[in-house]
């Protein structure tokens, strides 16, 4: 896959091709339809196939502050994007002056100019232009000037015990953000992941016979609320079962909020400045304070027990 950051990345020659525009946090289960689609259509017709994205986060420049937390860093993105047959990926740079686009300036600028878009796969929701002014209608009326068709793909939504909410990165980050890993999962179609270099925390858990690895998590990551997960460690491309704990660890009067996980049964790992990366699975139980350092190795111990049935389980079921 071709990946560009900013139009002046785009090759001279390129040729026609089939776009689809979006922030695409997550690459979850709707946008992984819009983007099939958009990969199966530039195949029927012979053209590669386009995915145009933002960075920062179009809000962290409208509403600066506001940048919402990340479900996927943008390589991440790319990663699941090429697994989706994607050509190419389009990074614009999402600046105050890019924001002043009109409608109109940004479909000639980024898809007629440079894209020489075929064919546009979008939502039914998406919004385009200065404040948003720009909406599939208004693509698609200015496709008959500008010699491109627009298809719309349906929105994904959720069953009757999700309430019928349609799939979107702002369910997944609440979902995450309120420790339902598996809600999450439900709309990603995988396991939320956190990533990072390992850093030297206080060390505790290497005290207590459960060495950890403290994430330093990048900027922006969506970290689950605070609790002990199941899930997977992953370093040196090796995964590894885990028990991850998140949060500020009350029982040492902790204030720093971090993200820890300790591989179970692995013995003398070394991890320190390595970048690994955390899929949480299930949500185990809450943060808490125990009475006696008895009370919490009692809990630990069930931790790390129900972490290994449960990654057990899945891996089993997975195949």
């Amino acid at each position: 896959m071709q990946r560009w950051r900013g139009l002046e990345d785009i090759p001279q020659d390129w040729g026609r091709s089939v776009v689809t525009i979006g922030s695409y946090d997550g690459v979850h289960r709707g946008h992984q339809l819009i983007i099939g689609r958009a990969v199966a259509r530039a195949r029927e017709l012979g053209v590669p196939s386009v995915v145009v994205t933002f960075d920062p986060h179009p809000s962290e420049v409208v509403r600066p502050g506001s940048h919402p937390p990340l479900l996927a860093p943008h390589h991440r993105r790319a990663e699941l994007m090429a697994d989706l047959g994607v050509d190419a990926l389009l990074i614009l740079p999402f600046t105050a002056e890019f924001s002043q686009l009109s409608p109109a300036d940004f479909i000639v600028k980024v898809l007629v100019d440079k894209l020489h878009a075929r064919q546009v796969i979008e939502g039914p929701n998406f919004r385009f232009g200065h404040r948003a002014a720009g909406d599939v209608a208004y693509l698609r009326e200015l496709g008959a000037t500008y010699d491109y068709e627009v298809e719309v793909v349906d929105l994904v939504v959720r069953g009757e015990a999700g309430g019928g909410e349609p799939f979107s990165s702002t369910l997944a980050r609440r979902l995450v953000a309120a420790g339902d890993v598996e809600g999450a999962a439900e709309i990603l179609g995988r396991p939320h992941r956190v990533e990072g270099v390992v850093v030297r925390g206080a060390q505790r858990g290497r005290e207590l016979g459960y060495p950890t690895a403290n994430v330093e998590t990048l900027p922006h990551t969506a970290i689950p609320a605070d609790g002990v997960y199941a899930g997977w460690l992953t370093a040196d491309g090796e995964r590894m079962p885990a028990a991850i704990s998140v949060g500020t660890n009350p029982q040492f009067d902790g204030t720093a909020r971090t993200v820890e996980a300790y591989a179970i049964d692995r013995v003398g790992l070394d991890l320190y400045g390595l970048h690994v990366t955390v899929d949480f699975l299930a949500y185990v139980r809450g943060m808490a304070k125990f009475d006696s350092l008895d009370g919490l190795l009692e809990a630990m111990a069930d931790d790390v027990k129900r972490a290994r049935a449960l990654t057990e389980a899945y891996d089993s079921a997975a195949g």
